[in-house]
């Protein structure tokens, strides 16, 4: 069993990465849908992958993934938001943004324009050059969210951006995977809290009622596999 296997075992990282690229995605100020993608990218595609990469011997072509690094999985957390910003934006972010992120927030070491470019190339591997990012629990949310505003009082309680809030609380807590049966599950188990909770807990700020808020969703989206 190699080094990442046993660190991916033992997913020391997983929870800073998390954050990190939460944060990275609020300070590019990028919008919802290429955060999440972003997400679903580098957290059910790329990381777990890694083990599989490394195993299999492809890592030896490339120095970005030999060794694995906290600060090479936090170049490729950077490169996940430009892979999703030039999937959703029109005018995606420039690489020189990116870098300039990056000299700020990536502190064990320098990465240069072109490591960024080779990072892509890398990250893209990895992913067998599977790309799509449709199925993300954003992309259902927000599906539930029009469709509630077609009915007038589901559609007044339904608050997007408490929706948006929780999604970031359970993704900063790692926590969705508690939930993450499925995108579409943990979805519907945010929307179906938001409408039944109190108006006053959906106010800022949010964490002073994380932990019960966990508990809710976790009863709300058992509840929920009853129709989804």
């Amino acid at each position: 069993m190699n080094m990442w296997m046993r660190s991916e075992q033992q997913r020391p990282l997983r929870l800073p990465l998390l954050q990190f690229l939460i944060q990275s995605a609020q300070d590019l100020k990028v919008a919802p849908i290429v955060k999440y993608a972003a997400l679903s990218l580098f957290f059910d595609r790329f990381y777990p992958s890694l083990s599989r990469f490394t195993q299999e011997g492809d890592a030896t072509a490339n120095w970005l993934l030999q060794p694995i690094r906290e600060s090479n999985l936090q170049l490729f957390a950077l490169i996940s938001i430009w892979v999703s910003s030039k999937i959703h934006d029109s005018r995606p972010l420039s690489v020189k943004s990116l870098k300039s992120l990056g000299d700020r927030t990536i502190t064990e070491q320098h990465f240069t324009m072109r490591d960024f470019v080779e990072a892509e190339v890398v990250l893209l591997q990895v992913l067998d050059f599977e790309i799509g990012t449709a199925n993300n629990a954003f992309v259902f949310l927000e599906e539930l969210y029009f469709q509630f505003k077609e009915v007038a009082k589901l559609g007044e309680v339904l608050n997007f951006e408490a929706c948006i809030d929780i999604m970031d609380l359970l993704y900063e807590r790692d926590e969705t995977s508690v939930l993450y049966s499925s995108p579409r599950s943990l979805a519907a188990s945010v929307a179906s809290y938001v409408i039944t909770v109190p108006k006053q807990r959906q106010e800022f700020p949010v964490l002073p009622w994380g932990k019960i808020l966990l508990v809710n969703i976790i009863n709300s989206f058992s509840s929920s596999q009853t129709w989804t």
